[in-house]
């Protein structure tokens, strides 16, 4: 029996407290759009303090017909007709709003796509990579990693790199798995497939290498806390406490940002962060963000080719599962 996203949430994942404003408002903001490495290649393009990078996940609609909602468990034997809703939701209203979101703010994001999410809504997929934005792969169906032979996991991944490529036109180089859990075959089945980075690791807030057949691999790293799907799946949970959660996390790291390189990673899903009430907390963060100097949004695949070729990013070891 697998873990649902909900039982995921309950175990243990809780509001953070918040901290102190470490960081004074000003003018300037850095953008990946002049994004060139200072002379010492310092920290991050351009000599920015702080990258922020945001996930804005494609996959409502692939979901299965058991897939589980906001709402309480069906009893067993009865069909459960709401719970479609709310994945819909997530395409007809979550990320158009998303998307304008992102076009008021400037900034370029990455979005993991579930193939059969990409099939379902073409015209969509396609305006999100027309608008700027990188097209990141996801799997094909919405079918834990970690439950398939590798395979099966194969032919998922070049599932979704064709339907991603053929709709969008842009190839994916960046991967998520089903709730991060990959397999102990995937980073060689990536590697094989011409990837360049993944995100399903949480180990530093700063992006790193991980040796895969002596050939290094990029992390991105992803996050639990900033997480839409993590933090609305808690009781209690308002969009104003997860503003303010938004502006604990960037105040520390942008504060840390001056002596060493440091990112945030922000994610977001289309029928969970696409809701109106979301978008007015993330519009406001936004907001505060960007009155800071030296602040960048950078997509993924852009900090996983700025950081293969820093001397400093960090090695971790190879991975044994």
């Amino acid at each position: 029996m697998t873990t649902s996203r909900r039982d995921f949430i309950k175990a243990g994942v809780g509001v953070a407290a918040g901290a102190s404003v470490l960081a004074n408002a000003a003018n300037a903001q850095t953008t990946a759009a002049d994004a060139k490495p200072d002379a010492n290649g310092k920290f991050w393009p351009g000599g920015a303090q702080l990258v922020i990078s945001i996930s804005s996940q494609f996959e409502a609609g692939a979901q299965g017909k058991d897939a589980e909602g906001p709402f309480p468990p069906m009893e067993a034997g009865y069909v459960d007709t709401i719970t479609p809703s709310w994945y819909a939701y997530g395409m007809a209203e979550g990320m158009p709003r998303l998307l304008d979101l992102w076009d008021r703010h400037n900034v370029k994001v990455t979005s993991h796509m579930v193939g059969r999410a990409v099939e379902l809504q073409p015209d969509l997929a396609k305006d999100l990579v027309a608008r700027g934005h990188e097209a990141a792969a996801h799997g094909y169906s919405w079918t834990p990693q970690y439950s398939m032979t590798p395979d099966e996991e194969r032919a998922s991944y070049e599932k979704n790199i064709e339907v991603v490529e053929r709709i969008t036109g842009e190839r994916p180089i960046g991967f998520n798995a089903f709730w991060m859990r990959q397999t102990p075959a995937t980073l060689e089945i990536l590697q094989d497939l011409g990837f360049l980075y993944h995100i399903d690791d949480l180990t530093r807030n700063e992006p790193s290498i991980t040796p895969v057949r002596g050939k290094p691999f990029m992390v991105v790293p992803y996050t639990l806390r900033t997480n839409d799907i993590v933090r609305f799946g808690a009781q209690g949970m308002t969009a104003a406490a997860f503003e303010q959660e938004l502006k604990d996390e960037f105040d520390v790291l942008y504060a840390e940002g001056a002596t060493r390189r440091r990112m945030m990673s922000i994610s977001t899903h289309d029928r969970i962060a696409g809701a109106p009430g979301i978008i007015n907390a993330l519009d406001r963060f936004l907001t505060y963000a960007r009155q800071h100097d030296g602040v960048a949004f950078m997509r993924k695949d852009e900090i996983a080719r700025f950081a293969m070729e820093q001397a400093d990013t960090p090695q971790n070891p190879p991975r044994d599962l």
